[in-house]
């Protein structure tokens, strides 16, 4: 039994759930979003809750059981009040600034490195160390987040990277520590 995929999702005040055909449809506050509901899966909503059923036992249908469900609970959780990731810079001399949409950062290459959010996802430039993406689609975000932390990734020895708020990073003792 699919734990995730059989509990109930409540609906909060301010959002329409909408089933039709293949497409569930999520409307509130913040904006609308359609999840695709696999092949095998019913969704219906009743009593301001949405039920999210399967009708047999077949390793792919309990798979995508639990995954329709959770992807139904981010687009409800998007359109009320979004998904954000904070990024920070550290490194002298390396920083972000926004141009238009895109991101722009210095963070010692010999050129400047364009970032362009991916659809859904917007990029807040706090000052030009810390680093906002905000959206409704919680993979959009993610996936722009980890694709500017990739530009480069923090170093264990002086941390010198971009990184997530929060993030430890284990650091490395240098070469000179151990001699003696």
């Amino acid at each position: 039994m699919s734990r995730i995929g059989n509990k109930i999702i409540p609906i909060p005040a301010g959002v329409t759930v909408s089933v039709k055909d293949s497409v569930v449809s999520v409307k509130g506050p913040k904006g609308t979003f359609a999840v695709n509901v696999n092949a095998g899966i019913a969704v219906e909503v009743k009593d301001g809750h949405v039920h999210v059923t399967r009708p047999d036992d077949l390793q792919q249908t309990k798979e995508n059981h639990g995954t329709v469900r959770a992807h139904i609970n981010n687009a409800i959780t998007g359109v009320t009040t979004g998904f954000v990731k904070k990024l920070e810079i550290v490194g002298i001399g390396y920083r972000g600034v926004l141009r238009g949409k895109d991101l722009v950062l210095s963070i010692g290459f010999s050129h400047e490195v364009v970032i362009t959010p991916d659809e859904g996802a917007k990029i807040v430039v706090v000052d030009p160390t810390n680093i906002t993406i905000e959206g409704m689609d919680r993979q959009a975000v993610g996936q722009t987040a980890a694709r500017i932390r990739m530009v480069r990734e923090p170093e264990p020895y002086q941390g010198k990277g971009i990184k997530y708020k929060g993030e430890h990073i284990v650091r490395k003792e240098g070469k000179r520590a151990g001699k003696k």
